[in-house]
């Protein structure tokens, strides 16, 4: 009845709320006010419910729980939607192809594929891109130098969970890739697949059209491309200077941090960057008697 009588309504946009607490919080959309800060990336939220939802993704916690396969979720959205791939229902549907979606996001998504729109456009490169989720990971790994995620076992940062895990198995001991052809095993795939075109002529080379030079990963001949067409997405928050590749942006901001963190093994002295640790160790090996361990 307090929404009918428009007893609680926002001077701004008109619409009616059945409390006073509910039109508090709608009014943030107008203000731009968002009082509730996670305590661990920062980020500010309008209303306390998002900044909890927003916490699981620090604390890993995943409340809702599919009572068919067990899988768990931080939204009880996203286990309403993960129940129709059980029962296969798929109630939206593309009028082009006849594509059917389990979600109205999905289809979208898929819309934009057959129209060629774009709606979703960075603010700070002016790259568009068709899904929203495609526009927020190219933030976080081109713009952004917010790391939330931490490895527990050395305390390095990531911009990603992804990188995070992947991270970790330099810590654990397994080498689950293997060569097929002799007893090489390596902790990632694409160390895997460099082994397999580098030693047994097994793969794609991936050549520079520019100066013919070689690669093995697609990752590190996109980052060679780029330098050759001057391209420079990578930005320094501290002093906006432009960089290639991710690589060389987190490089340059050491220069702007007190932080060392590579450590000479035989006289504990700390280095900003590895490659003056390299230098040093050789010398400081010879000094002790322990060339071997330079070598």
């Amino acid at each position: 009845m307090n929404i009918h009588s428009c007893r609680f309504k926002c001077s701004e946009c008109g619409k009616c709320f059945h409390s006073n607490n509910h039109l508090t919080t709608h009014r943030r959309i107008h203000s731009g006010e968002k009082p509730f800060e996670c305590s661990v990336c920062g980020k500010r939220f309008s209303q306390a419910g998002h900044l909890r939802t927003h916490s699981r993704i620090h604390s890993g916690e995943k409340p809702y729980k599919c009572n068919e396969c067990g899988k768990c979720f931080r939204h009880r959205s996203c286990l309403k939607e993960h129940k129709r791939i059980h029962t296969g229902k798929k109630q939206f549907q593309c009028l082009v192809c006849g594509k059917r979606f389990t979600q109205a996001q999905g289809l979208r998504n898929h819309s934009n594929l057959h129209t060629g729109d774009k709606p979703y456009k960075c603010s700070l490169c002016n790259k568009s891109f068709s899904q929203s989720s495609n526009l927020m990971r190219h933030k976080r790994h081109i713009h952004s130098n917010r790391r939330p995620y931490h490895c527990p076992f050395c305390g390095k940062l990531f911009k990603i969970t992804d990188y995070l895990m992947s991270h970790i198995r330099v810590h654990a001991a397994t080498k689950e890739f293997s060569c097929r052809h002799c007893s090489e095993n390596f902790r990632w795939h694409h160390q895997l697949k460099s082994h397999l075109l580098k030693s047994h002529n097994e793969g794609t080379w991936f050549t520079c059209h520019i100066c013919q030079m070689k690669f093995s990963r697609k990752d590190h001949f996109k980052d060679h491309i780029q330098r050759h067409e001057g391209v420079k997405p990578y930005v320094c928050d501290e002093c906006q200077k432009c960089f290639c590749t991710s690589g060389d942006l987190r490089r340059h901001q050491l220069a702007h941090s007190d932080f060392k963190g590579f450590c000479c093994g035989l006289c504990g002295k700390d280095f900003k960057y590895k490659y003056y640790v390299k230098v040093h160790f050789r010398r400081c090996s010879a000094v002790l008697g322990y060339e071997a361990l330079a070598e």
